[in-house]
């Protein structure tokens, strides 16, 4: 009896994929949720994620992994700040300058931007974290719960 209880707590105490997954996400220093959110946790900047949470952990994989996103371009406000930013939406009263880590906010509407260019310079944060798989597939298995509801295990060797 007390071996039953003794293995019970013992794997009551060790996390699970997605939960290991959620603390990589939101972890400060490398972490999505510097610049996504998922289940009303972490900051929306970026794109969606619950909307590639349906995909394959390799296709997810790929999207994380990817240096430069079809998203950011150089933003160049009439204030001459210049920075990787989202274009700015119509009704934007911000827009976050993604070199910085978390980003940063600036005060700008869609007036103030004077130009938009090829971003040639900023690299997706999570491709120069440089994750291992294992980890890699932590996160994934945490995007594709928080999205989608898909409990299954994420192998590592699906993200290679």
């Amino acid at each position: 009896m007390i071996w039953a209880l003794t293995l019970f707590l013992a794997q009551a105490a060790v996390p699970t994929q997605i939960e290991r997954g959620e603390a990589l996400f939101h972890d400060a220093a490398r972490g999505c949720a510097n610049c996504h959110a998922l289940k009303g946790k972490g900051t929306a900047v970026g794109p969606d994620l619950k909307d590639i949470s349906r995909l394959s952990p390799k296709a997810i994989a790929m999207g994380v992994r990817s240096t430069v996103t079809q998203y950011v371009q150089v933003i160049k406000l009439k204030s001459g700040q210049s920075f990787p930013g989202m274009p700015p939406k119509d009704n934007a009263a911000e827009v976050h300058d993604l070199s910085k880590n978390p980003p940063v906010a600036h005060k700008a509407s869609k007036a103030d931007v004077v130009s938009m260019s090829a971003n040639n310079g900023w690299k997706h944060p999570p491709a120069t974290a440089k994750m291992s798989d294992a980890e890699m597939a932590d996160v994934i298995a945490y995007i594709r719960f928080a999205g989608a509801n898909n409990r299954q295990q994420v192998s590592p060797d699906d993200v290679k």
